[in-house]
């Protein structure tokens, strides 16, 4: 039986998990904290740090797996750092192959079992992958909380806490997202100051989305203008998607973390996604990120191989004494 390893790096937490052969659940997951992505300043050395975290725990009773495949949040910006990453891994790890990609990637490949059609990946940030039927890549999005990721767990939390801000000073009508804010952050003067403690913004900001999504349904006005605005920037990235990619009727589903926000987000964009001038075959999602991660470690002539960093082992696996590599600081 094939040993593996998948990984599932977000801005938010890093899983990891083991399949020892067989195509049930994995037998064992690993969760720790996430790192900012590749594409931030000391992306490498934090992603390195968690993956490690993340990953070491479970080699304790299977200590020579086949591969490691990690999808890793920044990879697809940042395609060097996807690198560097990959050979750090290896000289880490005891496997024969390390391969690193995109979370979104890891996401699509698991969401339609490695098969075409477009995939919504929505977490702290947001991306839609399209993989079409004639080897067709498009990706939308995902340029990052300051840029892009539009509809994102970090774009909902963030617009809430403005609104609550503009209420604070007088600016914005009343709402209860200030007090929601309060009761989650503490003093409103001092919550730029709380949103970056941390270090990872984004993760802070997208701890707000469920505050957000539970006004919205509950009517306050501008918690549901924000989520409306999110369903309408997912609905619109996902057929730009479509559009490039091509084909009939494409399959499309939606994956990710801030599913979790239920009907107040997945309702609008449910009714986007309707409006399509192009027919769309929305599915359940066939698995998760690390279903797609173990997918993409096991074979490597699925459709998003042209997207995956893969390195080898030459010789075999020698540890070589090194400084340890921190794990990441809890939240």
């Amino acid at each position: 039986m094939t040993a593996v390893v998948a990984v599932d790096l977000g801005k938010t937490g890093c899983r990891a998990a083991l399949w020892n052969g067989g195509d049930g659940p994995p037998p064992q997951v690993h969760e720790v904290p996430g790192a900012p992505g590749l594409a931030a300043e000391n992306g490498v050395a934090a992603a390195r740090a968690a993956v490690l975290a993340a990953v070491c725990p479970l080699l304790e009773r299977e200590p020579r797996p086949a591969a490691v495949c990690v999808g890793a949040a920044g990879a697809a910006a940042a395609p060097e750092a996807a690198r560097a990453l990959a050979g750090l891994l290896l000289a880490d790890l005891p496997a024969d192959e390390v391969a690193v990609t995109s979370d979104a990637v890891t996401a699509h490949a698991g969401a339609l079992g490695g098969r075409t059609g477009v995939v919504l990946a929505i977490g702290t940030g947001s991306v839609a992958i399209g993989i079409g039927d004639d080897g067709s890549y498009a990706r939308v999005d995902g340029w990052g909380p300051w840029l892009g990721d539009e509809g994102s767990g970090a774009w909902i939390g963030a617009a809430g806490l403005r609104a609550a801000l503009r209420a604070h000073d007088g600016r914005g009508p009343d709402t209860a997202l200030l007090a929601a804010a309060v009761e989650r952050f503490g003093d409103p003067d001092q919550l730029p100051v709380a949103v970056g403690q941390g270090g990872n913004p984004a993760r802070a900001a997208a701890s707000f989305a469920p505050d957000v999504a539970r006004l919205a349904a509950a009517g306050d006005t501008a918690a549901s203008a924000i989520v409306r605005d999110a369903a309408a920037a997912l609905g619109e990235a996902v057929l730009a998607a479509a559009r490039r990619i091509g084909g009939d009727a494409p399959s499309v589903t939606v994956t990710g973390g801030l599913t979790g926000l239920g009907e107040p987000l997945l309702g609008p964009l449910r009714s986007a996604l309707a409006r399509s001038p192009r027919p769309l075959r929305l599915r359940s999602p066939l698995g998760q990120p690390l279903d797609g991660a173990r997918l993409l470690a096991l074979q490597a002539r699925a459709p998003h191989e042209p997207h995956v960093v893969r390195v080898r082992r030459a010789a075999p696996f020698s540890p070589v004494p090194t400084s340890p590599v921190p794990p990441p600081a809890l939240a």
